[in-house]
C-alpha cells in the first residue's frame, strides 16, 4: 500500500513549504476534500478535467499531513476530520461517475460502480471498527491513494469502465482481506 511505504517519504523534500504555510492543516484538509468533491460534478461531463480534479484534491490531502508533522500540529482531532471528510469526497467521487454512466444508460457500469462505492467505505470501515476493538488492521492490497491514482487514471484516460472492473475487485479483496485479519487478530485479545 502506497500510504503504509510513503507516508512519510515526502515530508523532508516538502519541509521548506510546509513551515512556509502559514496555515492550519485542518483547512488544507477542507480544501481538498472541496477540490475533489467538484469532480463528481465535473466527471458527468468532461472525464478528463474530472481527472484532474481528483489529482489536484489529492495533492491537498498529501500537503495536509506533512504541513501536520512538520509544524508539530498532529492531532486527533485532525486525523478525525480527514478521515470524514475523505469519505464525502469518495462519495462525491462514485457520484460523478455513476451519473457519467446513468447518462449513457451504461447499467452494468452503474451496478460496478456502486459496488465499488460500497467497498472503498467498507475498507474504512473495518479498519476503524476493528482498531476500536483493539486490532491493528492496516493490510490488504489497495487504500485511498491508491483509489485515487485509479479513478483520475481512469477519467484521464478515458478507461473509466475497465478501471472500475479492476479496482472494484481489488476493493473487495481488500475487505475480505481486513475481514480475515481481523478475526484471526481477535482470537489473541484477552
Amino acid at each position: 500500500m502506497l500510504s503504509e511505504k510513503f507516508s512519510h517519504f515526502l515530508d523532508r523534500p516538502l519541509a521548506p513549504l510546509a513551515r512556509a504555510l502559514p496555515i492550519n492543516p485542518n483547512i488544507i484538509t477542507f480544501i481538498g476534500m472541496l477540490i475533489t468533491s467538484s469532480s463528481g460534478f465535473v466527471i458527468p461531463f468532461n472525464l478528463f478535467l474530472g481527472g484532474i480534479f481528483i489529482l489536484a484534491g489529492g495533492a491537498f490531502d498529501l500537503i495536509d499531513g506533512i504541513v501536520a508533522r512538520v509544524n508539530g500540529r498532529v492531532t486527533r482531532f485532525g486525523a478525525l476530520l480527514d478521515s470524514t471528510l475523505d469519505r464525502i469526497a469518495d462519495g462525491f467521487i462514485f457520484l460523478g461517475i455513476a451519473w457519467y454512466f446513468f447518462r449513457f444508460n451504461h447499467e452494468v457500469a452503474l451496478l460496478i460502480t456502486i459496488l465499488c462505492m460500497i467497498a472503498s467505505y467498507l475498507i474504512s470501515y473495518v479498519r476503524a471498527r476493528a482498531e476500536g476493538i483493539g486490532v491493528s488492521c492496516n493490510v490488504g492490497i489497495i487504500e485511498r491513494p491508491e483509489r485515487l491514482i485509479f479513478l483520475a487514471f481512469g477519467c484521464l484516460t478515458n478507461l473509466i469502465y475497465p478501471v472500475l472492473i479492476v479496482l472494484t475487485t481489488l476493493s473487495w479483496i481488500t475487505v475480505i482481506q481486513r475481514i480475515l485479519h481481523a478475526r484471526k487478530q481477535i482470537k489473541y485479545l484477552p
